[in-house]
């Protein structure tokens, strides 16, 4: 994947949040237990750095992930508002991050599957899109000047202006193609995480409802669950249950929910990119290899009569 899809490296940060709780559970204070995680990651260095100042934990985990590259921002920021929930809710810290952690996790082992079913659809995409290089390195093998014809003819340069700007297209196709098969929301089911641990430090309903989507919303994370948080959250009023396992439970139903839909896009985007490749990739193949070989015959044909 480019650097702009790669998914977020959620198990460092799953890692550095363990190692926080056990941390934590042992008595050791906050500030002290990200101390011993200063070779973790650049990340760790630069909270402790910034706790160093007298920043809070969740201000230095923000500043951190700000400075973070992109792809590696999303799990910070979403460890900052974990980390402020906890701190205003009273939630215990350890039994917080570890079930974090573990949230984490899932969300991990869904990217890797999901960048598993991606890998063979875009592995054909890039194939295909050498195949007119290989039909024109055939012909030189084959002994015909395909390459002067294509660059030295009125007719092959016809060829190479078309071939060309056909696999142009194909590659922007196949791209908008790929595009539309990554996942959209990178944390499926962490606002219902967020909701959970502010319940879980004894927050009334409403309270951890605003807190978590408030977290959310000012860390750019996703709140498209919204709508299952306020679900959720009536179900637990009429039936009498406590709502923080019922939040857990259906964050995971979201996380498996993700990795099945996004499996089967990945299944569509194999059939899906025959489209670019019977429409550009083989006339290409047509006007960059074919012709030109056909064109080096018919001129050698010639000049031998």
């Amino acid at each position: 994947m480019t650097g702009r899809n790669r998914p977020p490296r959620l198990d460092e940060v799953a890692s550095v949040v363990q190692r926080l709780a056990v941390l934590l559970a042992a008595g050791v204070a906050p500030a002290s237990a990200w101390r011993y995680l200063t070779a973790q990651s650049p990340v760790v260095a630069e909270v402790n750095a910034a706790l160093e100042t007298g920043a809070s934990v969740a201000a230095a985990i923000d500043d951190a992930a700000d400075r973070a590259p992109p792809a590696e921002a999303a799990p910070w920021q979403a460890l900052a508002a974990a980390w402020a929930i906890a701190s205003d809710a009273g939630a215990p810290m350890a039994p917080a991050l570890r079930e974090f952690a573990a949230s984490l996790r899932s969300l991990a082992q869904a990217q890797r599957d999901i960048a598993v079913a991606l890998a063979e659809p875009i592995a054909t995409a890039r194939l295909v899109m050498v195949l007119p290089a290989v039909a024109l390195l055939f012909g030189m093998l084959l002994g015909f000047n395909t390459v002067t014809v294509l660059f030295g003819s009125p007719l092959g340069l016809v060829c190479l202006g078309g071939g060309a700007g056909l696999l142009v297209a194909a590659r922007a196709w196949n791209r908008r193609l790929v595009a539309s098969a990554q996942p959209t929301d990178l944390t499926p089911g962490l606002l219902l995480d967020l909701a959970a641990i502010a319940l879980s430090g004894g927050a009334p309903v409403d309270r951890a409802r605003a807190s978590a989507l408030s977290a959310a919303a000012a860390r750019g994370i996703a709140t498209a669950d919204t709508a299952t948080l306020d679900d959720v959250l009536d179900l637990s009023r009429r039936a009498g249950v406590p709502a923080a396992e019922l939040l857990r439970s259906e964050a995971d139903e979201r996380r498996r929910s993700a990795r099945s839909d996004s499996q089967q896009k990945a299944a569509a985007l194999s059939i899906r990119l025959m489209l670019p490749l019977g429409v550009c990739v083989l006339p290409a193949f047509m006007l960059l290899g074919v012709a030109p070989l056909m064109l080096s015959v018919i001129s050698s044909t010639v000049q031998t009569f």
